[in-house]
């Protein structure tokens, strides 16, 4: 693709978005990220999906860096969730050509409704800090492993399971889940980058300056979640999950009409 003004002018909007997105709610941005590159950028979505797995990676430094600066980050937990998510994304992408995805796909909607619904009543303890029993960390392995199969299948972003999950299961307060999921997500970033530039699918130029462009943003986006209320902030991640569903749910008819 050629580098005319009005594509720089694209890519760096999007980077602004992708990484506010990313630093308020705790999430890569590949649920916005991809669906952006796709309609304003011209990418195929196989092409979209490993330059946003790229592009992600700096976003969610800069945003882990912010929530660290105020304790908003569970180090242990974070690497728990990773070692089980990069097992998981292994074995969800092996069975992407073996399984009906579209009956997954149709079941993940469903449960991300579900959670948004449970989300839109929840008034997360800021305060609350995670005990750690063998129980809990299996778990949390568990968690990750099974984020990670998701992730493979369907390539919708950790953040938008863990994030609740951390929440809902685990009691974590809301900024310490979104830290944590932002620090989980590097390392799973980072092989699934090296996997997609072997293959070649991966547009270098387009990821960095859209994550170049996400950090300030993605900075920006953090402390705004500091200044929500917790029962606002559920609220928020509330309708992100509504809009992951939607995106799922129209994906899932447009595939069925090209068919």
């Amino acid at each position: 693709m050629t580098w005319s003004r009005d594509r720089i002018l694209r890519l760096v909007l999007i980077g602004l978005v992708v990484g506010f997105f990313s630093g308020l709610f705790g999430v890569g941005g590949g649920i916005v990220l991809v669906p952006l590159l796709i309609s304003f950028a011209g990418f195929d979505h196989r092409q979209a999906s490993a330059t946003s797995l790229a592009a992600v990676l700096l976003t969610a430094i800069a945003g882990m860096v912010a929530y660290a600066s105020h304790g908003s980050v569970d180090l242990i937990a974070a690497l728990l969730l990773a070692a089980g998510a990069i097992f998981g994304s292994l074995l969800g992408t092996w069975l992407l050509h073996r399984i009906r995805q579209k009956v997954l796909r149709w079941i993940f909607v469903i449960f991300l409704v579900l959670v948004a619904v449970r989300m839109f009543f929840l008034v997360p303890d800021r305060s609350a800090e995670l005990s750690y029993s063998v129980l809990a960390i299996v778990a949390l392995i568990g968690l990750g492993f099974v984020t990670g199969v998701i992730s493979g299948l369907l390539g919708v972003g950790g953040g938008v399971f863990i994030v609740p999950a951390l929440m809902l299961i685990f009691g974590l307060g809301d900024l310490v889940a979104k830290g944590t999921s932002l620090l989980m997500i590097i390392p799973t970033a980072i092989t699934g980058t090296l996997a997609n530039f072997r293959r070649g699918h991966t547009d270098l130029k387009a990821s960095a300056l859209i994550g170049v462009v996400s950090i300030p943003a993605s900075i920006g986006g953090a402390a705004l979640a500091w200044a929500v209320p917790a029962a606002l902030g559920s609220i928020l991640f509330a309708i992100l999950l509504v809009y992951c569903a939607i995106q799922l749910a129209w994906g899932a008819v447009r595939d069925r009409s090209s068919e």
